[in-house]
């Protein structure tokens, strides 16, 4: 376990004082996430399962002057996410901000009719069965350190839109941002705040855009996205130090779209190329 102590060089102090867990927080979204807190004065639990990344995650916001710690766990495993609050309060004595971020497709796009109820359930435990588990195990930390507190659910922009052939997929995430709704109200009284992140076309460790766009492609990105570039880790990494901040504290029960103007502009779109027969980066729409 890495730890440290002091404020974050340079920080604009949004969250000091504050102790904030994220999963999967050592790789693509979740590391964005997990720096930009550290730098806006918060102390960051880096949940993953990746031991390499988690330490390296937390020794550089260490080496920036922050407070981190690298706990290395699953959140799928039972009893899990009771054990990484614990953990969590035990190195920085509180929880005030909760990141859901771990969330996945795990398995290429197929017919609904195709897919089997083993893919439902994996589905199930990596996109919702987790984000119950931790937010339940936060709750209690959180009301006990009084009033306000912070819940961040990553979704995404296909949690609103059809999703050709992740049909699973697409409604769990629906589900995860319903649940945000239904818990912002749920937990009002303690003036705990519960809203979501929906991202697209994001440069990430599951979407290695870089790997898969030609030369080609690249000078259609800004025909795909509006404001004419892919998405970065630290552009959701903003948007939760936004949401974890008092900068929102009449903000709860919202999903904000970081997406770079996808969702209100299009979705996906029928193609000859490929074998999916679908493609939310079009040649030929």
């Amino acid at each position: 376990m890495s730890t440290g102590s002091g404020g974050t060089a340079g920080s604009t102090a949004l969250l000091d004082g504050r102790v904030a867990i994220v999963t999967g927080g050592a790789g693509g979204i979740g590391e964005g996430i997990s720096a930009a807190l550290a730098r806006h004065g918060a102390s960051v639990a880096v949940v993953d399962i990746d031991a390499d990344r988690a330490t390296a995650v937390a020794d550089a916001i260490l080496g920036a002057g922050g407070r981190s710690t690298a706990i290395v766990d699953d959140v799928l495993r039972d009893g899990a996410a009771a054990e990484i609050v614990e953990r969590t309060v035990a190195a920085f004595g509180g929880v005030d901000i909760l990141v859901n971020n771990v969330g996945h497709y795990l398995h290429g796009g197929r017919p609904f009719h195709q897919s089997t109820e083993e893919q439902w359930e994996a589905l199930h435990d990596v996109n919702l069965r987790h984000v119950f588990r931790m937010s339940h195990a936060a709750i209690p930390a959180m009301i006990e350190r009084g009033p306000g507190g912070s819940i961040i659910n990553l979704t995404t922009v296909e949690a609103t839109r059809g999703i050709p052939r992740q049909t699973v997929y697409g409604a769990y995430k629906a589900a995860v941002a319903h649940f945000t709704r239904c818990l912002a109200v749920d937990l009002s009284e303690h003036g705990i705040r519960v809203n979501a992140i929906a991202p697209d076309v994001t440069q990430s460790l599951q979407l290695p855009y870089d790997q898969w766009l030609t030369e080609d492609d690249e000078v259609r990105i800004p025909r795909w996205v509006p404001l004419s570039r892919l998405g970065t880790p630290a552009d959701g990494g903003g948007v939760a130090v936004f949401l974890a901040s008092d900068l929102s504290a009449f903000v709860t029960g919202a999903s904000i779209p970081v997406d770079g103007g996808t969702g209100v502009a299009g979705g996906w779109y029928r193609t000859e190329h490929g074998r999916a027969g679908w493609t939310n980066r079009p040649r030929d729409p």
